[in-house]
């Protein structure tokens, strides 16, 4: 599932709930959304493309963000878990020896994931920062789903000897914050011809992250 907002347009398409008008007026705000960013799209915009009124908007949805809302949740709780987990399932049946490889394939993972989605990951992003109600909806399927997967992985690196010997919660929380922190900035901060070399780009990051998460080795 790399495109997400094709996905998106397939998933809402199965929907038995809505009407001819209102498919079309979700298919219409995705693609919108996703070229111009949510912030620059207008209702009037949205339904001008889609053939109704924009009083439809309001009748059905009350506002545009409730529109955006009635849209990617249902989708994300509905296909977050199963990517997730085939995500890792992947990456782990290429049988890292070491937790440097893991992630190292995580991050080519998730890098090449955001390009193909840079618009939809930069609404989801704001959205969370901005708007309580969404990361009150979001903070479940981040837990039970990804800092579930990830912890299970650090256990496993941890029992290896490959991890320092910090709680995994702690462990886990350092390594999300730069993760996190180094995606936001480099997809919704910096041009996009920042990054000059990909490859030498992605083992600079994986060397920090290695560097505060390796075990130190003991000297005889």
């Amino acid at each position: 599932m790399s495109n997400l907002l094709d996905t998106m347009i397939a998933h809402s398409k199965l929907s038995k709930k809505q009407t001819d008008k209102q498919q079309k007026l979700v298919e219409t705000a995705i693609k919108i959304f996703a070229e111009k960013g949510f912030a620059n799209t207008s209702t009037s915009e949205i339904a001008q493309t889609a053939g109704v009124s924009e009083g439809a908007i309001f009748r059905h949805y009350g506002n545009k963000e409730n529109l955006l809302l009635s849209i990617v949740l249902p989708f994300l709780k509905e296909f977050l878990p199963n990517a997730i987990e085939e995500t890792f399932n992947e990456l782990l049946s290429q049988n890292p020896t070491t937790f440097e490889i893991f992630i190292r394939e995580l991050i080519k993972n998730r890098v090449h994931f955001i390009h193909e989605n840079k618009k939809l990951f930069q609404i989801l992003v704001k959205e969370i920062l901005y708007r309580e109600e969404f990361k009150k909806e979001m903070q479940p399927l981040y837990s039970e789903n990804i800092l579930q997967h990830l912890t299970i992985v650090i256990e496993m690196f941890k029992e290896r000897g490959d991890l320092i010997e910090i709680p995994s919660s702690i462990l886990l929380r350092m390594l999300l914050t730069f993760l996190g922190g180094y995606l936001i900035s480099r997809f919704m901060v910096l041009n996009e011809d920042f990054i000059k070399d990909e490859e030498a780009e992605l083992e600079e990051v994986v060397r920090f992250i290695m560097d505060g998460l390796r075990k130190p080795q003991q000297s005889h």
